[in-house]
């Protein structure tokens, strides 16, 4: 969290230490509803931690970045290898677009994108907006607007627990921007 708080870029106005907090929070709802031993939801809330480490070396390849950092840190705190070898997992999974390939990964991948099907989806969308106007240099919402439903259209939810809570909302956000979406 140190590292997170003094090394991530300001101009992350969404992927900030508030989004690994508002996923570790979200974690806990999905730990209600889903069922899994208490080691492995340790491993869980150590991905999520680690999970957009890697912006603070760069915006490129954050999850390949930031799986060489869980790594290492998680090496020298003497963690077993099988474990940091599932946390790495849990951190490349979340590369868009994702993949996961097990319960834990289908968990950290939904957690991550839970707020697509949320009631603040339009304000954490507001600071997704702001970042990529300052990294990429995204020029006006309605452009924005685009590519949040080509996103949204495109993203798959991969626990029952999303596709019954998150999924119809998130629909509900497809229909609404594309209102929105000047010809």
């Amino acid at each position: 969290m140190e590292r997170l708080q003094n090394e991530l870029s300001k101009d992350l106005h969404y992927h900030g230490m508030h989004h690994t907090l508002d996923a570790l929070k979200t974690c806990d709802l999905y730990l209600r509803h889903i069922k899994i031993n208490s080691h492995d939801a340790r491993l869980l809330r150590l991905g999520i931690l680690f999970h957009d480490i890697g912006f603070t070396v760069s915006n490129e390849e954050h999850e390949y970045k930031g799986s060489i950092i869980a790594r290492d840190l998680l090496t020298q705190f003497g963690f077993k290898t099988k474990d940091i070898d599932v946390i790495v997992g849990l951190i490349l999974s979340t590369k868009i677009p994702q993949s996961p390939k097990t319960l834990l990964e289908n968990m950290i991948c939904d957690i991550d994108l839970d707020y697509l099907g949320r009631s603040d989806f339009y304000e954490i969308s507001e600071s997704l907006y702001e970042e990529l106007q300052v990294t990429i240099g995204l020029k006006n919402k309605n452009d924005w607007n685009k590519i949040q439903v080509k996103f949204l259209e495109a993203h798959k939810y991969h626990t029952d627990f999303a596709i019954k809570k998150r999924q119809p909302e998130k629909e509900k956000r497809i229909n609404e921007l594309k209102k929105l979406i000047e010809p």
